[in-house]
C-alpha cells in the first residue's frame, strides 16, 4: 500500500467531492461509452518497482487473485447492461502470477472481445503452464489478443533503475519468445526521465529494430508513453470551466469509457472502481455491480488532472 506521509503539494485541494479549493464546481465525467472493462488480477508481482502506482510486490496481496468464475459473472453483466464493450483488459500486479490467467483470458476471447494483458514478460509468463496456455490462445484467437509489455526505458540501465538489476534482459527474453510465436505485442514506457516524446520514440524504434519486434514506435496504441503520477507535484483541480479552457471533452477522459474490477483481501465479492489508477481510494469504489458503476465520476484526485485530463493518457488499447 502507498504510505500516508504528508505530501508537499496540493495542500487544501482535492478535499471536497463536488467543489474545488477555490469554491468552483468540480468537473465530473459520465460513462458515455463503456469500451473497456479492466480486471485487476491481484497486486502480487514477481518484482517490486521503485515507482509502482499500485505498490505491487511479492508480498502485497491487498488485492487478491480474481477467479475465472468472477470474471464470467462480469462478462454476463456486460451483456445484461448492454455495454458496448470491445476490450477486456487484465492488469496487476503481474497477471501471470494468477493461476486462472489463461482461463480468464479464454473466457473473454470466447465472447468475442479483444483482450489486452499488461505484463512484464518475465518468469511468471515464462512458466511452462502459462506458455502452453498462451500458445493455445494464440492459435485460436491471435488477432484478438495483445500483450503490452512494460519496458520503462529503451536503455537497459534506466529500465533496471525502476525494476531491478537484470530485469531488462529477462523482459527481452520473454518478448523474444512472444515474437518467435507470432503474438501481437505493444509496450508501455515511462516519462520519469527527461527524454522528449520524439526522443523516446526514436529510442524505442532502435530497440524494436535491434530485436526484430513488430511494434510501431510512432503509434501511441502500440508504444504507450505514460506520464508520471507523482503526488508531490502541484497540479490544478479540474473545474467544469476547464473543458472549454482546455478545448477538451469529458468523453475523452478514461473514466468515460472504462471501469476496473478488483477483489480486496477479505472481501466476499469483487468491487468495481471508477479508475485503474486509484485502487486504494474509497471514493472511487462504485459498488459491486456494473449497474452501480454507471454513476458519474467526480475528478477529485491529482491523478485525474495530471494523468488523464492534462496528460491525455489512457490505459486502454
Amino acid at each position: 500500500m502507498k504510505d500516508n506521509a504528508p505530501q508537499l503539494a496540493n495542500i487544501g485541494k482535492f478535499k471536497n467531492k463536488s467543489v474545488t479549493a477555490d469554491g468552483q464546481t468540480r468537473a465530473t465525467v459520465s460513462l458515455t461509452k463503456p469500451e473497456t472493462l479492466w480486471f485487476n488480477t491481484g497486486t502480487l508481482c514477481n518484482i517490486e518497482c521503485v515507482n509502482c502506482y499500485i505498490a505491487s510486490s511479492p508480498t502485497n496481496d491487498a488485492l487478491v487473485y480474481i477467479t475465472g468464475d468472477e470474471v464470467r459473472d462480469y462478462l454476463d453483466q456486460i451483456e445484461a447492461r448492454n455495454w458496448p464493450v470491445r476490450e477486456i483488459g487484465f492488469t496487476g500486479g503481474e497477471p501471470f502470477m494468477n493461476p486462472d490467467m489463461i482461463d480468464m483470458t479464454r473466457a473473454a476471447l470466447e465472447r468475442g472481445y479483444e483482450v489486452l494483458i499488461l505484463t512484464n514478460a518475465m518468469a511468471p509468463m515464462m512458466r511452462p503452464k502459462m506458455r502452453d496456455g498462451l500458445l493455445a490462445l494464440q492459435k485460436d484467437y491471435n488477432d484478438k489478443l495483445t500483450l503490452r509489455i512494460s519496458v520503462d526505458h529503451f536503455l537497459p540501465a534506466l529500465h533496471d533503475e525502476e525494476r531491478g538489476k537484470g530485469s531488462f534482459d529477462k523482459t527481452v527474453t520473454g518478448m523474444e519468445w512472444l515474437r518467435d510465436h507470432g503474438f501481437n505485442m505493444a509496450i508501455a514506457g515511462r516519462s520519469v526521465w527527461s527524454d522528449s516524446d520524439a526522443e523516446s520514440r526514436a529510442g524505442y524504434a532502435k530497440f524494436f529494430t535491434k530485436h526484430s519486434f513488430d511494434i510501431d514506435p510512432q503509434d501511441p496504441a502500440q508504444t504507450v508513453l505514460f506520464p508520471e503520477m507523482d503526488d508531490t507535484v502541484e497540479v490544478p483541480e479540474i473545474t467544469t470551466a476547464c473543458w472549454g479552457i482546455l478545448d477538451k471533452s469529458p468523453d475523452a477522459v478514461m473514466c468515460a469509457s472504462a471501469r476496473m474490477v478488483v477483489k480486496r483481501k477479505g472481501a466476499e465479492k469483487p468491487a468495481v472502481l471508477a479508475c485503474t489508477l486509484l485502487p486504494y481510494e474509497p471514493e472511487f469504489e462504485m459498488g459491486q455491480t456494473l449497474a452501480e458503476a454507471e454513476a458519474d465520476v467526480h475528478l477529485n484526485h491529482p491523478h485525474c488532472a495530471k494523468f488523464c485530463v492534462l496528460g491525455g493518457a489512457s490505459c486502454s488499447g
